[in-house]
């Protein structure tokens, strides 16, 4: 089981859901997609925004969102809206912890926050605007949850602006 799982409620376009996917196979994240989507998993926008990570992601389907919470019925879970009283940045994430999303065009299902409003979260943002892209909100999620965690698992450093072609340290000179 992962530390980080994105849930994707109902997503609607491929190329956010593809992006997400390739976030996840780069962090470790596993993601959860909730039908119906609006589009089928061999969709070809939805592979192109993936690239060639399809391999190393760790994706499971779910039909509906009880279905998911029957299959994990003690998840930690936070709950990503505009709608939420407090920023992403107020929490600390356990792990595991599961992160939802809603479609593009909703969010998530109004219900589901009300039952759960000590679970929600939002990004901070212009009031005059109405969303983030939600692959962009997918990553600033995962980010924030791998920096509390001391970024465990993640590369950190490359070495590759440390050191000159002749091998000596650029950053020490």
């Amino acid at each position: 089981m992962a530390d980080i799982n994105i849930v994707l409620v109902e997503p609607e376009i491929p190329q956010n859901t593809g992006n997400i996917a390739r976030t996840c196979a780069a962090t470790g994240a596993a993601l959860h997609l909730i039908r119906p989507m609006g589009f089928e998993p061999d969709d070809k926008k939805l592979k192109r925004a993936g690239l060639d990570y399809w391999y190393q992601l760790d994706i499971t389907y779910y039909d509906g969102i009880s279905d998911f919470f029957a299959k994990h019925p003690d998840a930690e879970f936070y709950l990503f809206s505009t709608k939420a009283p407090r920023a992403y940045t107020e929490v600390r994430y356990p792990l595991p912890v599961y992160l939802f999303f809603g479609k593009e065009t909703k969010g998530l299902p109004e219900e589901l926050l009300r039952a759960n409003l000590d679970r929600c979260v939002r990004i901070p943002m212009r009031e005059s605007l109405r969303s983030l892209n939600l692959s962009n909100s997918a990553a600033i999620a995962v980010y924030e949850v791998l920096r509390q965690h001391g970024f465990a698992g993640q590369q950190t450093g490359s070495g590759y602006l440390a050191r000159s072609d002749h091998g000596s340290d650029e950053l020490d000179q």
